[in-house]
């Protein structure tokens, strides 16, 4: 394992700061401000991305599947994964995998739940995702439906053809009834894409913004659930309110 290097910005500490996090260094802060003062949205991102963590996986686990596969978890902070999903269904098991030296320091923190469920940590790399499903399933049952979660993590693989692969690889794993949630940040704003690029300029490891139609690729082959692939913020919204769109985009995606 790589150690932790805290001279250089990290995006999972970054992503944490601006979630209001704690777990992050004077180098992250910075960058982030930097981000910030050319594309302020991206604080509306990064809070409304974990907002829509918590609706989307309330809604596979009121849709009773009880098992989640979290790749890329990032850094804990608040309603993690196994938060909502056991409020729910006690019962419930989440298996976290990533293979960042910082999140795996801080893996204690997601190992925690109901005795009723099972939560568990990989340190694993999504460019192998045999490896992952082969760990996964010692705590998951892979004959049940499992709700496939990618957040945020895709941009992190430069080549869009071979983060199709990966996706494909790991749907293929999945039986009948389960779930894929997944949101990545778009190319629309030329803000965003000057931010992205100042901070990939940094050395810190690189974000790939992609086009909406590049995201939709992720779920051939699965039926996308209403209202499909949509800007965060409009994914299941509470009733009553008007949530504005921002460049952040996911959605869920049913696998018959």
């Amino acid at each position: 394992m790589n150690p932790i290097n805290t001279a250089v910005p990290h995006s999972a500490r970054i992503w944490n700061y601006w979630m209001g996090g704690k777990d992050h260094y004077t180098v992250d802060r910075e960058a982030g401000d930097a981000y910030q003062q050319i594309a302020p949205q991206v604080v509306t991102m990064a809070r409304e991305s974990r907002k829509f963590l918590i609706r989307t996986v309330t809604f596979v686990a009121e849709q009773g599947v009880r098992q989640f596969l979290d790749i890329g978890t990032g850094l804990p902070t608040y309603d993690n994964t196994h938060d909502v999903a056991q409020r729910i269904a006690p019962e419930a098991r989440i298996v976290y995998v990533d293979n960042d030296p910082i999140v795996l320091s801080h893996a204690r923190a997601l190992l925690t739940g109901t005795p009723e469920g099972l939560t568990e940590y990989l340190d694993a790399d999504l460019y192998d995702p045999q490896t992952i499903l082969g760990e996964a399933s010692r705590v998951l049952d892979c004959t049940q439906p499992v709700a496939l979660m990618l957040m945020g993590i895709l941009g992190h693989i430069p080549d869009h053809e071979q983060a199709l692969s990966i996706v494909r690889r790991l749907q293929a794993a999945l039986p009948s009834g389960s779930y894929f949630l997944h949101y990545d940040g778009v190319d629309t704003d030329a803000d965003l894409q000057a931010a992205q690029k100042g901070y990939d300029d940094t050395g810190a490891v690189p974000y790939v913004l992609r086009s909406r139609e590049q995201l939709k690729a992720y779920y051939d082959g699965l039926d996308l659930v209403e209202p499909g692939l949509v800007s965060c913020p409009l994914w299941g919204p509470a009733p009553g309110t008007t949530p504005e769109p921002t460049d952040i985009y996911g959605g869920v995606a049913h696998k018959a």
